[in-house]
């Protein structure tokens, strides 16, 4: 196995004690990750406090650089990384969405944002005087990430708020912690010491970043009742805070459609990363006159997807990553079959043996069903058929979630204004879950505060100064 250790001020760190992290598909220990204590945690964070002074001083253009260093060295090194991911998060390496893909995502996102400025912005130039608005960073910046996207979604984080000229300390998911460090590691090879670090452990580690008084800014990925706990943990610094959380994403299919060319559209919208992802499809709702024939383009689409081990030719789906969410999944589907729900393919599963759970679509007529109102983040997929557009837009709001959305139709106009009554942050036509750099991302309800991606998201690693003279 290899060695995996915490990066501390430009550094390797080494930790009295280790956690297992294993294979999902196999159940094989794959490697001992470093487990901090708060201790250790409080000299990381010195390291990057330390750190912050030089950093925030460089040019802007010189931490653009460095951005694409880090681009390139991921690019170097994305074979390795991708099999990492593969072991750890269970996504096969090869498939389309495969763990290749997000490898191939982070450098993009990395190189994209690395473009963006941040000029000086002229508020007032004139006999009265002149007023300059100036972005200025923040400090440390704490960056808790989860075991679906362990890579991309730190990139996410880390680029935007180390081009801003921040500091970074960057705990990944304990089920998903060894890419992260070996990223990190390599990151260590092209920036400064202290600039960006790792820190793994358990859930007091979280609870340590969100109310340390050196961090100014919290980023975390996750679900919405640890984002409660986060910030709650925050108040007392008032912390800035960036919250993408849980989502229960609603696909709308209007009696225009053509069931069978939009069957893969749907089918990769839900079951991206067998559905764990928080911005998939998790709920399908279909015009009566087309629902039958959705349900069986669906149905017969998903027959011939591949489900397998990461490292199996052709599998294009993996496992589910760990065994609290697989019984979560199982859970939901089997509620979801006693209270009227018709499966159409796959479980639920009586005596599970392993994590890997079937595709699983179920007819539903009532938009209360445990499947429909909660969040599964897995590879089952309730569809509800609706008679009129209203309807299915009351139905889709009817949720505490509000990520993303789509509309499905040949319609612009029609689209457009279903659209606009979608209470989500991002709404999608004729796909689903396609996320862009240059595309702000975040939630409203109960789906987050804040926004990821663009100069939207990199302003929020920032305060603004303004200058009057």
């Amino acid at each position: 196995m290899n060695n995996y250790h915490l990066i501390n001020n430009g550094k390797a760190m080494i930790t009295l004690n280790t956690f297992k992290v294993y294979n999902p598909s196999t159940s094989a220990l794959i490697a001992e990750a470093p487990k901090a204590t708060v201790q250790e945690l409080d000299d990381i964070i010195k390291g990057a406090c330390d750190a912050f002074p030089e950093w925030s001083s460089l040019d802007y253009s010189e931490r653009q650089s460095y951005m694409l260093k880090i681009a390139d060295i991921l690019e170097q090194h994305s074979e390795e990384i991708a099999t990492i991911i593969t072991k750890e998060q269970g996504k096969p390496i090869g498939a389309a969405l495969g763990s290749m893909f997000e490898i191939g995502g982070a450098i993009a996102w990395a190189r994209y944002t690395a473009s963006l400025e941040l000029p000086v912005k002229i508020l007032q130039d004139d006999e009265n005087g002149r007023v300059e608005m100036h972005r200025r960073p923040l400090g440390v910046v704490a960056s808790i990430t989860p075991w679906n996207w362990p890579v991309l979604i730190a990139i996410w984080h880390i680029i935007p708020a180390l081009l801003a000229g921040n500091t970074v300390v960057c705990k990944p998911s304990p089920y998903t912690p060894l890419s992260t460090l070996r990223m990190i590691e390599l990151m260590n090879s092209v920036l400064p010491k202290g600039v960006i670090n790792s820190v793994t452990g358990g859930d007091e580690l979280g609870a340590a970043l969100s109310n340390h008084a050196a961090i100014k800014k919290i980023v975390f990925t996750g679900s919405t009742a640890t984002g409660k706990k986060v910030m709650s943990s925050a108040a007392d610094t008032l912390k800035h805070l960036t919250l993408e959380l849980g989502g229960n994403d609603a696909g709308i299919v209007l009696p225009d459609c053509d069931p069978e060319a939009i069957a893969p559209g749907l089918f990769w919208g839900a079951f991206i990363n067998n559905g764990q992802t928080c911005a998939a499809m998790k709920r399908l709702y279909v015009h009566r006159s087309i629902y039958d024939q959705v349900c069986d383009s669906l149905t017969q689409f998903a027959k011939n997807i591949k489900v397998g081990d990461g490292f199996e030719e052709g599998a294009e789906l993996g496992p589910v990553q760990n065994q609290m969410q697989f019984d979560i999944v199982n859970r939901l589907v089997t509620q979801s079959v006693e209270q009227g729900g018709s499966v159409l393919l796959g479980g639920p599963l009586d005596n599970p043996k392993d994590l890997f759970f079937p595709i699983t679509l179920v007819a539903i007529d009532d938009n209360q069903n445990p499947l429909v109102q909660n969040e599964q983040f897995g590879p089952a997929l309730p569809i509800i058929p609706f008679d009129t557009v209203e309807e299915a837009i009351a139905m889709a709001n009817d949720n505490e979630a509000g990520l993303g959305g789509s509309v499905w139709t040949n319609d612009r106009d029609e689209a457009n204004r279903v659209a606009s009554k979608m209470e989500c942050g991002s709404v999608w036509i004729n796909k689903h879950g396609a996320v862009q750099p240059n595309s702000p991302f975040g939630g409203t309800k109960s789906s987050g505060l804040g926004v990821e991606f663009g100069e939207e998201g990199l302003l929020a690693y920032t305060n603004i100064q303004c200058i009057l003279s």
